[in-house]
């Protein structure tokens, strides 16, 4: 497949009927062992990172594929946090969690503690 960059080494536009996934002559097709590779791991940790979508890739037949495009790219963006992770202490500090507190358990007709 020709070359499909513009002088200054950008990528063109898709035409009609094309992705711009056809036009990107870099999207190298890699398997699970040339993957695990270029990342420097484990192909069974890549694969299970790819099995819980943790890394961008496609099962096809049984058999895993990556762009190495996209794992370039997947390297490059900040991992993201967890819900839980930005979740944990989000009350702390809040003046009114206390009072809170209180009215939930008082609607439930239960006590605070254990002794009292």
């Amino acid at each position: 497949m020709p070359q499909t960059r513009t002088p200054g080494n950008r990528t063109k536009t898709p035409k009609k009927g094309q992705t711009r996934a056809s036009v990107q002559t870099g999207a190298e097709v890699l398997t699970l062992a040339e993957a695990a590779a270029f990342l420097r791991v484990a192909e069974e940790q890549l694969g299970e990172l790819a099995a819980q979508q943790e890394i961008p890739g496609r099962q096809i037949g049984g058999e895993w594929r990556f762009l190495r495009l996209a794992l370039a790219n997947w390297l490059a963006t900040p991992a993201r946090k967890g819900f839980w992770d930005t979740q944990f202490g989000a009350l702390k500090g809040d003046p009114y969690l206390d009072e809170m507190l209180r009215e939930i358990y008082q609607q439930r007709g239960r006590p605070m503690t254990e002794d009292g």
